[in-house]
């Protein structure tokens, strides 16, 4: 049986097909007969193709496919159907805010008018067509940008940011982390552009690394191909990481639950074998001479759909027991920090998450950001405050899904404490 979600995007993706072949038809129909038939081709193949690749994109999308080329060349359809949609969107404004005038014109002066069409070459023919060439222009220009974006999936940024806490020990004053997250190691296909961003952390001589989540796309087994790659980040006090949504399996279909658990089991780990403190709800203090800070780890906390395997009062017991002042978490979806640190641990000076990835398209420039996923997150990318309360949120470190990234580039943070 036909799920209700199922006919609900047959419904989108028809509606999308329709406007933007009116669209195509209504730019190309003036060109001679053989250019005609030869556009009208290309398009006809770029939509089957696309159309296939929106089967083939929840099937395989997270995974590295047999043949690399053939994933890439499927996201290349995805993003022609998504410069479609733009296109529809415009072509379906435009039908809503010409209907209405047009309507009435119609009830006023049907006479002229049979049915409320316009006669041939008049006005309302010319403005639509001509909003038919800017919808395609507008979603060509998209389509291209996204095919663009995939050259730049490992043009690693380093952001430097600096933080103020209160009360922070003298100690850890100019403390040099670096935070990295979501790597999605299953959809790497270039091991050496891997490693020069490794790199380009170890340049920084970081004293403390985070990493907050996501290490694979699903299955433990994708890290192993980088594990001598990761195990290459080093730091005076350690490196720690904490757990995201994609590392459970929760979107693979085992065959068992101990299947999944025994998954579960290797990434903790592959954890160890680079060399990395893995933070499952539970703390560890920091010591620099005499003095402390603590490091908080919970496994993800997500708002809505996403799972809520962190326990806060887990991980924080025992920490009533000692002077530590500076409390450093990490939580790997930065939902948590409104749904739940504000309100019950004002102690927590600082969090670190990820989980975003600024939607790996948007637009990050000094002074300004904005991506589609600020919709959905309050809290997607850099740092936020709330008194004496501060979240930063990574853009990731690596990709999923859509192969690439168009204005929000793969991020690499250095954070240094005041």
């Amino acid at each position: 049986m036909i799920s209700k979600q199922l006919l609900i995007f047959g419904f989108f993706v028809i509606i999308v097909e329709y406007y933007s072949f009116i669209a195509v038809r209504n730019v190309i129909r003036h060109t001679n007969g053989n250019l005609h038939g030869w556009l009208f081709l290309l398009y006809l193949i770029l939509s089957l193709s696309a159309l296939w690749s929106l089967y083939a994109f929840p099937h395989y999308g997270r995974s590295v496919w047999p043949s690399i080329s053939l994933k890439y060349l499927v996201n290349i359809f995805i993003v022609i159907f998504i410069g479609k949609l733009l296109v529809g969107v415009i072509m379906l404004s435009a039908d809503i805010l010409m209907i209405i005038p047009n309507l009435v014109s119609f009830l006023f002066s049907f006479k002229n008018h049979p049915l409320g069409i316009p006669p041939e070459g008049s006005r309302f023919i010319g403005r639509y067509t001509f909003i038919s060439q800017m919808a395609l222009l507008i979603g060509g220009v998209l389509s291209a940008g996204l095919v663009y974006g995939i050259s730049n999936r490992y043009r690693y940024q380093l952001i430097r940011v600096k933080v103020s806490l209160k009360n922070l020990p003298e100690e850890f004053k100019g403390l040099r982390i670096i935070q990295i997250s979501d790597i999605h190691c299953g959809s790497f296909d270039d091991p050496t552009a891997v490693a020069k961003g490794v790199q380009a952390i170890m340049n920084e001589k970081p004293d403390l690394i985070l990493f907050t989540g996501d290490l694979v796309n699903e299955r433990a087994e994708e890290i192993v191909p980088y594990l001598e790659i990761f195990s290459r980040l080093k730091a005076p006090m350690g490196v720690y990481s904490v757990l995201g949504n994609h590392d459970y399996g929760d979107y693979v279909s085992w065959p068992s639950e101990e299947a999944k658990r025994e998954n579960l089991e290797r990434l903790w780990q592959h954890h160890a074998d680079m060399g990395w403190r893995l933070l499952l709800n539970e703390h560890v203090l920091l010591k620099r001479n005499k003095q402390q800070i603590a490091l908080i780890g919970i496994e993800n906390w997500g708002a809505g759909r996403f799972a809520k395997y962190g326990d806060m009062k887990k991980a924080v017991t025992g920490l009533e027991n000692t002077d530590v002042v500076t409390k450093i978490l990490l939580s790997h979806d930065p939902s948590h920090w409104e749904a739940e640190v504000r309100k019950d641990y004002r102690d927590i000076a600082l969090t670190l998450s990820g989980h975003t990835h600024g939607m790996q398209f948007g637009i990050d420039i000094p002074g300004f950001k904005w991506s589609p996923v600020q919709y959905v997150y309050k809290q997607w990318a850099g740092m936020y405050q709330d008194e004496n309360q501060y979240l930063y949120v990574n853009r990731g470190y690596g990709f999923i899904g859509y192969q690439g990234r168009l204005g929000m580039l793969p991020e690499i943070t250095l954070i240094e404490l005041a």
